[in-house]
């Protein structure tokens, strides 16, 4: 009986000892496996963690130049708007009182045509404002054909304020002295003198 007693105490104590060394192999096991997860979650964490603070400072970076250039723009903006306000007011009446004046635009007619003339031998077309058809007919009609020697057709435009447009009389293009083109040539010319002024 001692030795039935013995065995099994033998066979008690190896199971004991297997099953205690299979259960801290079981431990360990777990163990690297749950540092190795949380190593893991660690650095996919710190990946986030970049990952976000880069795309906020890209933003911020962004949102600066955005700024920046939000700013030159309008500060570009109101210097063209103060220096065509100036432009303008110094430009626009002295333009229309001359444009709108008859013995001006004769003047000018009449070199423009005698050179124009002279360039193209051909008819002369001309489109003038209907407000002084009554100055200026009789003198494009008498004295404008006479003096170019060529045949001179004028029309009238109420759309037109002062000024005129002049071309050949089979009407393949024109040339424009309106107010407009006028206003735009004097205005190119001041523009850098403005801008000297006004803004160093």
């Amino acid at each position: 009986m001692d030795k039935l007693q013995e065995l099994t105490q033998k066979l008690y104590n190896e199971g004991l000892s297997k099953g205690k060394e299979e259960g801290e192999a079981i431990l360990a096991k777990a163990r690297e496996e749950a540092e190795s997860l949380v190593k893991k979650a660690r650095e996919e964490a710190a990946e986030v963690m970049e990952k976000a603070r880069k795309e906020a400072e890209d933003y911020r970076i962004k949102m600066e130049g955005d700024v920046k250039m939000a700013a030159t723009q309008a500060l570009q903006a109101t210097r063209a708007g103060i220096e065509n306000l100036i432009i303008a007011k110094a430009v626009d009446a002295p333009v229309k009182e001359a444009l709108s004046e008859s013995s001006f635009l004769k003047e000018i007619i009449g070199a423009v045509a005698r050179s124009f003339s002279a360039q193209e031998s051909k008819d002369i077309a001309l489109l003038l404002p209907e407000k002084l058809q009554k100055e200026l007919e009789p003198f494009v009609r008498e004295e404008l054909a006479k003096t170019i020697g060529e045949g001179v057709e004028a029309s009238f435009s109420k759309n037109m304020e002062g000024g005129f447009r002049i071309g050949p009389g089979d009407g393949s293009y024109f040339i424009s002295f309106t107010e407009e083109s006028f206003r735009q040539l004097i205005g190119d010319y001041l523009r850098p003198v403005t801008k000297k002024i006004l803004f160093g």
